[in-house]
């Protein structure tokens, strides 16, 4: 049978009132709160979280939304953004939107309804007027219409980064190769710093930006490659995308660095101690879910916060590029 409040109370010879005030640390006398807390213990009860939640209006859960589980950056981010939950005495409720605005928009609503306290998202779906600066929503690397809080790496310094060390490992041809959605995002300003530090350090460069979902790349590779097959740095929007144009590149016979050398953008790994799958431009990914929890925390609190947090971005060598020196 299971144990409830009422057999503490019973237990403990107090009020089911003292030991609701007991589980949320309300002020009550020293030996009480011991001999509730001893009763507890006695019979390993197990507080109902949701049940007490919605007397408090507040179901101590977040919602995720991620537009695919199978993208390891969403992955990983998921993973911190459950951990740092956690810590905080929060659950998770996972979204795998599927690029499907009518699950986020089910999902919103589920705030409105007070059956979660705030979401986190990364969603470039047309959702702009269901999200408002009044929800508690902390969102990933997009901007809405409205002043609503966001955390991003920085991927204007990620653009730049890419091109330098492309440029300092020899590479005269570059390109950079990647898709874009319609919505506003800061994902964008990878291709554009990328191209204005080509242009600023005078070196050839070509651009392949295809609109999603991008159903034929193998096709629009191979005619972008035909037109430039002098390219000999490649910058990929993701580090998905630049395995998909080095298994594409084998394809066609050229070798991965020798012939053309690829820097992707996450820094993905298949674990946490395993080497980088691609060079990549890294997003500090748990820290991104850090400041994206205790954001939100700190809007269901009614604090005030920043509107915008950019993070910054470093260079990490994988097999896809050469040393320096060589």
């Amino acid at each position: 049978m299971k144990i409830t409040i009422k057999d503490v109370a019973k237990q403990a010879g107090v009020g089911i009132g003292t030991v609701s005030r007991v589980l949320n640390n309300g002020s009550v006398k020293k030996e009480t709160r011991e001999r509730v807390e001893q009763a507890i213990r006695l019979l390993n009860y197990k507080p109902n979280t949701y049940a007490r939640g919605l007397k408090s209006n507040h179901t101590n859960t977040v919602a995720l939304i991620i537009p695919t589980i199978w993208h390891p950056f969403f992955s990983e981010f998921t993973y911190y953004i459950e951990t740092f939950l956690e810590k905080n005495g929060l659950k998770l409720l996972l979204c795998n939107a599927n690029h499907n605005s009518e699950k986020e928009r089910e999902y919103i609503q589920m705030v409105k309804q007070n059956k979660v306290d705030g979401i986190i998202g990364i969603t470039y779906s047309h959702i702009d007027q269901y999200v408002s600066s009044s929800l508690p929503f902390v969102s990933i690397d997009r901007h809405f219409s409205e002043d609503v809080v966001y955390v991003t790496a920085d991927n204007e310094a990620g653009g730049i980064l890419a091109a330098q060390e492309l440029i300092k490992r020899g590479c005269q041809s570059l390109c950079f190769i990647g898709g874009h959605q319609t919505a506003i995002n800061e994902t964008k300003k990878r291709r554009q710093a990328f191209e204005s530090e080509c242009h600023n350090q005078n070196r050839d460069y070509y651009v392949l930006d295809m609109p999603e979902p991008i159903l034929d790349l193998d096709h629009q590779l191979t005619s972008f490659f035909k037109k430039h097959p002098d390219i000999d740095g490649i910058f990929a929007i993701n580090d998905t995308m630049a395995l998909d144009v080095i298994r594409f590149l084998n394809k066609i016979g050229k070798s991965v660095p020798k012939d053309v050398q690829v820097i992707g953008f996450d820094g993905q790994k298949h674990s946490e101690h395993s080497p980088y799958l691609v060079s990549s431009i890294a997003q500090p990914i748990e820290t991104m879910a850090k400041v994206a929890v205790e954001l939100l925390i700190d809007i269901i609190g009614k604090k005030d916060v920043a509107q915008r947090t950019i993070l910054p971005v470093t260079f990490v060598a994988g097999k896809t590029t050469l040393n320096k020196e060589e």
